[in-house]
This record gives structure tokens, sequence and C-alpha cells, in this order.
């Protein structure tokens, strides 16, 4: 890759579809150039339900976007999620090649390898294998042992699985739009991309995006990521609550949720008030903020309360000395970091995608985390990295889309 060259990410999510389109400048850093976003019609919860209006809500994002950067593109980088992902944490060990040797690439390469040989049904596959770190003859917290000199070589990887059919059908929709797929990522490591300083990563961090049909979690800690987690409660289970609280169509909730929603009903000042559509052709009505708010606040409870239990049962509880970043398009919410706060007894902010040039100004929301990291992703994965990857994990993730790739062929 070199300057003036495009890198394309796409944000398949239950409600929107979001496509952002940067080119590298003179420093190799991304400057974003076109952007798209259109409502999502096809997807649920991260899954493909209905394949033909899946394929036009992306073709109507990647056209916005496309417009706005005057140019064509015939590739990118999607997220995946949904209710299917689950993660696990394994080990490998094996000897040195030459043992009391320098390791090598090929001897780190093979640890990988080992620590990803596990039983997995056969409707499931491996989309990512990131190591954690290695251990160097019982000397841990080694993040590149090529060039140490050992004889036994142990890696901890953290290895994402999903169902093959989820992943063939998203792979398949982008397809007939004409676009190629250069990886498929998992939303909540994207949104990492986009959103999570350096720092937070080594201090631990728990992710939580909150997107429309799931909400993406992951906890990292000493700059690796350690656990991962998609629970399948999102913003559009708020909605579906304000429009039956409301009696109005689903998609006026949304608006109202979008304009006047307050994740705190104390945080509601009484007398502001706002209109509603009638079901139907019945009357407008005037209706409290608060009571949206009291209609938006338990929903949200449940959702950080789910997110909190789930951080509860692993081993990094205790260890979230940077707290909690939420981001997403739930994260909009006024009052969502101080509910999120009191939940979790932690320092919370609501993240924002940062580290770009060009059109800051319209990305620097928490809607665009997954397809600007999508984007930053893409720059790491062809070694232009904004956080250097060995050799070998870069053949591990071209192994990864080889196989996808022929999945696609023995179904399709």
């Amino acid at each position: 890759m070199a300057k003036g060259e495009r890198i394309v990410g796409l944000d398949l999510g239950t409600t929107k579809v979001a496509a952002v389109i940067a080119e590298l400048d003179e420093n190799l850093e991304p400057r974003i150039v076109g952007v798209g976003l259109t409502p999502s019609r096809g997807l649920r919860r991260g899954t493909v339900v209905n394949l033909d209006q899946t394929v036009e809500s992306i073709r109507k994002a990647v056209a916005e976007a496309e417009r706005m950067a005057g140019c064509k593109v015939d590739s990118c980088y999607v997220g995946i999620a949904g209710s299917h992902i689950s993660s696990m944490n394994c080990r490998g060990v094996v000897a040195v090649e030459k043992a009391g040797s320098e390791i090598t690439p090929k001897d780190k390469a093979r640890v990988i390898e080992q620590a990803k040989t596990i039983g997995l049904p056969m409707d499931r596959e491996i989309i990512h294998v990131i190591p954690i770190e290695f251990i160097v003859d019982d000397q841990p917290g080694i993040r590149d042992p090529v060039g140490m000199f050992g004889k036994r070589l142990e890696v901890e990887v953290h290895i994402v699985t999903g169902a093959v059919t989820s992943a063939q059908n998203i792979y398949r929709s982008i397809q007939r739009t004409g676009l190629s797929v250069k990886d498929l990522v998992l939303q909540p490591l994207a949104s990492a991309y986009a959103v999570l300083e350096i720092d937070e990563k080594d201090l631990g961090v728990l992710l939580i995006d909150v997107g429309g049909g799931t909400t993406d979690m992951a906890i990292f800690k000493e700059g690796s990521i350690r656990h991962t987690q998609v629970l399948g409660i999102g913003g559009e289970h708020i909605t579906s609550d304000i429009a039956i609280g409301l009696r109005t169509p689903n998609k006026e909730a949304e608006e109202i949720k979008k304009r006047y929603g307050c994740a705190m009903a104390n945080m509601v000042e009484e007398g502001q008030t706002f209109t509603v559509k009638g079901v139907g052709g019945r009357a407008e009505k005037q209706v409290s903020r608060k009571i949206l708010a009291s209609i938006i606040e338990p929903r949200i409870e449940e959702i950080l309360t789910l997110a909190n239990r789930e951080v509860a049962k692993t081993d990094y509880a205790e260890l979230l000395a940077a707290g909690v970043v939420l981001t997403g398009g739930t994260a909009h919410l006024e009052g969502i970091a101080e509910i999120a706060e009191s939940i979790f007894d932690l320092p919370v902010k609501v993240g924002k995608p940062w580290g770009t040039s060009g059109l800051t100004d319209i990305i620097a929301d928490p809607i665009f985390s997954t397809a600007v990291g999508l984007v930053r992703y893409g720059i790491q994965k062809q070694n232009l990295s904004l956080i250097p990857r060995g050799a070998s994990e870069d053949k591990l993730f071209g192994n990864i889309l080889k196989r996808m790739r022929e999945w696609f062929k023995d179904f399709f």
C-alpha cells in the first residue's frame, strides 16, 4: 500500500449499515474521504434474514460513500457480530525447533497453530486467533518471542468462533453488490481500534458497544484482548419499549429515542414535553420527556446489568483500572455514562472514533466506531500498522480468510 490507497470499512448493523472510505495520507494515516449511512433492512442481531434487502442496504451505503469520496471501491473489511459468536482462551506449547537457540517466526507460527487445535462442531469455524502472551521457558508476559533464546515456547490465545452459515450469508450479500471481502472482523474488536487508547488497553478496560440488535463486549488488559462476549439485546429493544409505551409506530419511536431520549429519569426537568404521532390516523398527543425516560431507563439498566454480570464471571472484574468505554448508536443517550457508573462502580466515558483526518466532524460519532475501526484494522492488516503485528499473525488471518472463501465455493 502507498499514499492515496483506499481502505473501506463496512459495518452491517441491525438498524443501520455504515460505510467509511479512507485514503492514506503522506504519513500513511487514514484520511476519511467518504461516509455512507442507510437504514438496515434484512439483518437482525447480526444475522442476515433477507438476502435481497441486505444487498440493497449495502449498495445504498457504499454508493453514498462513493459519491462523497468521488471514487469507486471494489473491496472492504466487514464487521461480524451476533448471538452466534462465542470465544475462549486456549494454550499451546511446542519445543523450539533448535533447542536452546533463537526462536524463529516458524516456531511462533507453530505454537499458535497448536493452540487453535480445538474440537469444533461442523457448523462453526474460527474467525480470529489473537495471541495474548507468549511464555518462553516459564517466563511469561512476552508479546513477541522472535529472536529470544529458549527451549520451550508457549502461547495463550483468544479464539473467536462463529456460525459458518452466518459468515457465508454475509459474504454472499457483499459479493452480490460487486465488492470483495478482504476480511471479516469481530465488531467489538474493530470498535476497539477506533475508540480505545493504548494506555487504556494496558491498564485494563471494558469496551461495551451497544448496537441496535446486540451489545458487544471486549475486555483488554496489558495491551491484549482477554475476553469477548455478545449479548442478544440492544437499542432496538429500547425502541420497541417506546413504541409500545407511547403507542406509536417503531419508526417514530426510533426518532423519539434519538431526539428526546434520556437514560435517567431524574436527569429530566419537569415540564419538558414533545409531540407523538398516533397509530392508524389517531390524533397526536403531548408526552412528558420524563415519562419517556422512565420507559428507557429500565431497559438500559437491564443491558448494562447483564454486561456487568458477564464481566463478574471473568478473572478481570477487579483489574479494569481504566474503567468502561461505551460506544455504538445507543451511547448517544443522555445520562447513559452516569447510569453505567452506578452499575459498574467504575469510571465511564462515551468513546468516539479518533486518530483520523478528513471528515472528522461526521465520523466523530459513536455510531461510526465499528466502521472507522475496520479501516484502522485494515491498515494494520496490510502492514501499515498503527500497532505492529508479527508476520506469522498476518499469515494466520490470511489462512482464515482463505478458508472462508473455500466455504463460499462449497456452498455457492
